[in-house]
């Protein structure tokens, strides 16, 4: 049962929302995510090892990363919210971004 907590627990490592903007620029696959959501937790999963290859970016932790992500899905602070390719997508099939990267 520890093994178990310890993945569902983990969280991903976390930068700004400045920083997730520059790299979504840069064309990588950035993803805003906040502690406790099951589908967050769900794409990091799927994503495997590859999730080390996503920009993850809290929205708990940034208020910036927040108002973007509101700004992008009608005002509501929806996650996982995924940037690819510089459009946001609201809770794509895990599927799409693992193709993406």
């Amino acid at each position: 049962m520890g093994i178990l907590v310890d993945v569902f627990n983990r969280k991903p490592a976390s930068v700004s929302a400045v920083e997730g903007a520059r790299a979504a620029d840069d064309g990588r696959v950035v993803v805003y995510w906040r502690k406790g959501c099951p589908f967050c937790k769900r794409l990091e999963l799927v994503l495997g090892k590859r999730a080390a290859d996503v920009v993850w970016v809290d929205v708990w932790a940034d208020p910036a990363a927040s108002a973007y992500v509101r700004s992008v899905n009608g005002g509501d602070e929806v996650v996982p919210t995924v940037v690819v390719g510089g459009v946001a997508r609201t809770n794509p099939p895990p599927r799409e971004v693992l193709a993406a990267l």
